[in-house]
């Protein structure tokens, strides 16, 4: 396949001396595209609304680009409420959306407005001993089981998913919600993750839209929104089945975490070493404590090597990082230019769980995250990390006082 970068060569020649590989690039003209076309694509829908899953990419900078365009914040966690708060955002442009959550992330939450989704029918009498109350805005999450199919393939199963309420349990969450003083009611669903097929919406939106109105006139409960479900097949769906049950008021919101910022981030690295042994290795200076989705996964992430776009793909490597884990591999027997030592490889679609997945195994440290600005200057949006913050929590002992100097 052909992918091509959203940064020439020697952009990124000049970009490198100022910011060491690794380092996350992301690309604002893209995002920002990307962010209107969504906006566009749901204007029929009074009341649309995109939530940014902050877990995707936690990075103020970038989620700032996002609300321009009026997206919200979905967060998931006591951290990424705080987040969300330091940069203005509360009331209902916060959703919260959690499993097995702590006291104190309701409670926060509570605090800052947010819109709170429960996971599971027992959390509503846990939210109602961490809070004090059950908020008159609230939504519930639906699994429906089973197998999820598109045609004849099987997308996922969600009844092996760990989220959500059963459609037995949801229809009872509604009636005691109600019965706590609950006056407005969403509800949330996804059937499969990481889908790239334009069915997918609308055969969701469908499930959401039957069951809201099964919802409606079983438990007379008020629809106010329904979360994740894109465009004109969305809409033709809200017009088979919400509008005939008049229910054409309800609000529709996404929370896309992959589809807002994945194409438009890549990860910079170096091939700094060869090797030929049983099979041809390229070793780079990035590793999967920079992008572990593909040791994680098994993803499949494009690579491209800087300058050589239009030469051969002649060669098999195994493009490899340097932890101690025989899967931190970015590439398996992947058909590519002749790799140099030295050469820039950019690993395309790190965009959204790609900073966000790292972690310091091996003593790696995080790397630096930044910005190609439309007028192709840069800006650091987050510098990398250093021995000094990968010891910071030693910093009350004895032996911290030598590793943090």
């Amino acid at each position: 396949m052909t992918k091509k970068p959203f940064v020439t060569k020697e952009q990124l020649e000049e970009i490198v001396k100022e910011y060491p590989t690794p380092f996350h690039l992301y690309d604002e003209r893209g995002i920002r595209e990307n962010a209107k076309a969504l906006k566009e694509a749901f204007a029929w829908n009074k009341g649309y609304k995109e939530y940014f899953a902050v877990k995707a990419t936690p990075n103020p900078f970038l989620i700032q680009i996002l609300r321009d365009y009026g997206c919200g914040c979905d967060c998931s966690s006591y951290t990424e409420l705080m987040l969300s708060d330091a940069m203005g955002v509360s009331g209902e442009d916060i959703m919260f959306s959690s499993n097995d959550t702590p006291a104190e992330d309701f409670q926060l939450a509570d605090k800052l407005g947010a819109i709170i989704n429960l996971d599971d029918i027992t959390h509503i009498e846990f939210l109602e001993k961490a809070i004090g109350h059950i908020p008159e805005t609230i939504s519930c999450r639906y699994n429906p089981g089973g197998i999820f199919k598109i045609s004849n393939d099987i997308m996922d199963n969600p009844g092996d998913a760990k989220y959500g309420m059963t459609t037995e349990q949801i229809f009872e969450a509604f009636k005691i919600l109600k019965e706590k003083g609950a006056k407005e009611f969403g509800i949330h669903a996804f059937l499969a993750s990481n889908t790239v097929t334009n069915e997918y919406y609308p055969m969701l939106a469908k499930v959401l839209f039957d069951l809201a109105v099964r919802l409606h006139q079983e438990t007379g409960v008020h629809i106010k929104f329904n979360i994740r479900v894109i465009g004109e097949g969305v809409r033709k769906v809200y017009e088979e089945v919400l509008v005939p049950a008049g229910m054409g008021d309800v609000a529709l919101y996404t929370e896309l975490g992959r589809f807002m910022l994945g194409p438009y981030g890549c990860l910079v690295t170096r091939a700094i070493h060869e090797k030929h042994t049983y099979k041809e290795y390229i070793g780079v200076d990035a590793c999967a404590a920079n992008l572990m989705r593909p040791a994680m996964y098994g993803s499949y992430h494009h690579i491209t090597v800087m300058g050589k776009e239009n030469e051969p793909c002649d060669h098999v490597y195994d493009v490899t990082g340097s932890l101690c884990e025989n899967n931190d591999k970015f590439a398996i027997d992947r058909h590519l230019p002749k790799i140099d030592i030295g050469d820039l490889l950019v690993i395309h679609d790190a965009g959204a769980h790609g900073f966000s997945m790292g972690y310091n195994y091996n003593g790696k440290l995080r790397s630096a995250e930044v910005l190609l600005r439309e007028d192709g200057t840069t800006q650091l949006i987050r510098r990398a990390e250093t021995p000094k913050d990968y010891f910071a929590t030693f910093d009350c002992f004895e032996i911290g006082k030598k590793l943090v100097k």
